[in-house]
């Protein structure tokens, strides 16, 4: 058993020595690495910027009661089209009590004021007949009555725009039925009946009946990277990706750059609008969410490489140049690059168009 042991000690040793001298020597013969080979391209190459933001309409009209009440009837709803000083909702007025009872005591003293002078011009029409008194005074009760009247019927409808909100005298245009001040969609109304409403004044904005706006002119509305903004001018088309329509792209035209940044997590974003072009057939909802492409340079018959094949020290770029095929053998040649879209780079000098590049490793195998 002594003497198997040993033998095969004896072998195993022998078979580490065999395979240790196998290893130094294939690592001490040379390699051939294999590359595939790339051509240049001409092509168009794009730099853009993409900005994030959303489509609204350029104005959105917010529809305020004049007075504070209580909403009686509403008569649309989100959705629906509206007309310029069509009614959208009636407000009941709840009446303040002081107003209200001062309103009162002023009909009531008008009332009496009027039946003095009733009385009065009554017992002068009889006087005049009699000729007993003159022209003169005759004419001044007969103002004096009309005026009476008047105070009266002042004090009648001071009272009821007090209790109703509304007169007689301005029921057409009473400021109990809130109307659109414009033509538009309707597209949030965020009362109910019988929700209390206040006028706006300078303690408060009031509150929001509806808001109303013209669909038929949007605006795209993002920001974008100062790194970027310097490139943008107005007037320079924009391509409009739209989430809820993933499948169409939009145009539009750039129209305002903010001149004043706003700080976004430690980086400057400068606010841009941009009009949209909807064809008729397309139906656009307010707050899509959408991203807008800006084309910051443009060059048509570039030509150009993966950048990933260029090779760069400090301010020079170089680029591997086939020489032989079998082996391969490569040159370094220095380029002068142009544009690039992240993906290619431009080359403007260096090589051409017939010129074979080392690409990335194909195979690394013993000589």
């Amino acid at each position: 058993m002594k003497k198997f042991m040993r033998v095969f000690l004896l072998v195993l040793v022998g078979l580490i020595i065999i395979w240790t001298f196998w290893f130094l020597y294939s690592k001490s013969q040379p390699k051939v690495t294999m590359y595939n080979v790339v051509k240049p391209e001409r092509m168009e190459l794009t730099k853009t910027s993409v900005a994030t933001g959303k489509v609204e309409p350029r104005n959105e009209i917010l529809i305020k009661p004049q007075v504070s009440g209580i909403i009686d009837k509403l008569f649309f709803e989100a959705g629906q089209m509206v007309k310029k000083d069509d009614v959208i909702a009636r407000v009941k007025v709840i009446p303040d009590m002081g107003q209200l009872n001062s309103a009162e005591n002023r009909l009531k003293l008008a009332s009496l004021n009027q039946a003095q002078s009733e009385r009065e011009w009554a017992r002068n029409e009889q006087l005049y007949a009699d000729k007993l008194i003159s022209r003169e005074e005759y004419e001044q009760a007969k103002v004096k009555v009309e005026q009476a009247r008047e105070e009266t019927f002042t004090a009648q409808n001071a009272l009821d725009i007090v209790r109703k909100g509304v007169s007689k005298r301005t029921a057409s245009i009473s400021n109990t039925n809130i109307r659109s001040t414009i033509e538009g969609l309707i597209l949030d109304v965020p009362v109910k009946e019988g929700n209390s409403v206040i006028m706006s004044n300078t303690f408060n904005d009031g509150t929001t009946i509806a808001s109303v706006a013209n669909m038929s002119d949007l605006i795209f509305r993002g920001n974008v990277d100062e790194t970027e903004v310097g490139q943008l001018y107005e007037g320079m088309p924009v391509k409009l990706k739209i989430g809820a329509l993933q499948n169409m792209d939009f145009e539009a035209k750039l129209e305002y750059v903010s001149p004043k940044g706003v700080e976004t997590n430690g980086t400057m974003q400068f606010e841009v609008k941009a009009a949209v072009s909807v064809p008729d057939s397309i139906t656009i909802r307010s707050g899509y969410s959408a991203n807008a492409e800006f084309v910051l340079k443009d060059v048509k018959d570039a030509l150009a490489i993966p950048e990933g094949l260029i090779e760069f020290r400090g301010d020079s770029t170089f680029v591997y140049k086939l020489e032989g095929e079998d082996p391969q053998t490569f040159k370094r040649v220095a380029v002068k690059t142009g544009m690039s879209n992240g993906v290619y780079m431009q080359i403007i000098s260096g090589i051409d168009d017939a010129d074979q590049l080392r690409g990335t490793v194909v195979s690394d195998e013993v000589k």
